[in-house]
């Protein structure tokens, strides 16, 4: 139910998109380049004769994104990158905790059909983060404590494939591909169970590593994947930005359709200062069987280069 409710949450957004979109010049050939970099940072204190409660605190999140496109004659070739990542200090606590870590790459390719909104298109998607991810916990003596849970390119989701692209604008497209490569690479270090076969056995029967087997470090998976994008002003100032990734895994539970909601809403103060909201929802039962939610807000430094 949450699944469906997210996707029409997404279909209404493009519908307003569409009644909001005008005509526009035909774009020209050669590369378009864009990109932003925001600093969103957070403070509280209290001091000892404070009795309204309340912990001090600090965060940081910095985000960059950077468009390069292409295009000449029916050729399109667009590609994104985005990278985040956040910390937060929170006083009494042993260890700094991320709050945001991300970089992900997207590539898409596309020829023009007869002058018309479809393309034909290969699209390439790369997804990892940068730093090792905890799971915090108190030790016997009470002591704050963690575990090593994640790092670089463990896990790394590549997908790639053929399908067929709608594409309005830079800022209004949809690609679907029904024939989509999937690989998730992970490191050993977190499937490494030995050569006991009880031991893979339970590793295998608990789901692994992100879907990965126990002793393996990389799952292939094939199935259909559909990816949108759609940014517009909700008024002066204020712009939406929307990005929808669905995976459907042909090989085992095609049902389960896989989830990543992304949107960025923006509320220019004036040229280098903003308010930045940003919320994201994944669903992946190979990683948990639930959504994963992360909601940022706060006041934002940009840069636009």
């Amino acid at each position: 139910m949450k699944k469906t409710l997210l996707t029409i949450a997404f279909i209404g957004c493009l519908s307003l998109t569409f009644a909001q979109e005008e005509e526009k010049e035909k774009p020209k050939d050669g590369w378009t380049r864009a990109g932003n970099i925001s600093f969103l940072f957070n403070q509280s204190a209290f001091n000892a004769e404070w009795l309204g409660g309340g912990t001090s605190n600090l965060a940081g999140n910095l985000s960059i994104s950077y468009d390069f496109n292409y295009r000449k004659g029916d050729l399109t070739w667009d590609n994104k990158i985005l990278a985040d990542y956040g910390l937060t200090k929170v006083k009494d606590q042993e260890f700094t905790r991320k709050t945001n870590d991300r970089f992900e790459f997207n590539s898409l390719l596309g020829k023009q059909i007869n002058e018309s909104n479809w393309y034909y298109s290969f699209f390439i998607n790369l997804r990892t983060q940068f730093a090792p991810g905890y799971e915090f916990f108190e030790d016997v003596n009470g002591n704050e404590a963690r575990t090593e849970i994640t790092r670089f390119f463990s896990p790394a989701y590549l997908q790639l494939g053929p399908g067929m692209l709608w594409k309005k604008s830079d800022n209004l497209k949809v690609n679907i591909a029904p024939a989509t490569a999937r690989f998730i690479f992970v490191s050993k270090d977190f499937t490494d169970v030995g050569n006991a076969q009880a031991d893979i056995d339970a590793f295998n029967a608990a789901g692994g590593y992100f879907g990965v087997e126990a002793n393996e470090t990389m799952r292939f998976e094939f199935g259909a994947a559909l990816n949108a994008y759609a940014k517009f002003e909700l008024m002066k100032n204020v712009s939406m930005e929307n990005i929808l990734s669905l995976y459907s895994n042909y090989l085992e539970d095609p049902q389960n359709v896989d989830i990543d909601y992304t949107t960025n809403v923006v509320m220019t103060i004036n040229k280098y200062l903003s308010t930045n909201l940003t919320f994201q929802a994944i669903y992946d039962d190979n990683a948990i069987g639930a959504f994963q939610i992360r909601e940022v807000f706060g006041l934002g430094v940009n840069y636009g280069f």
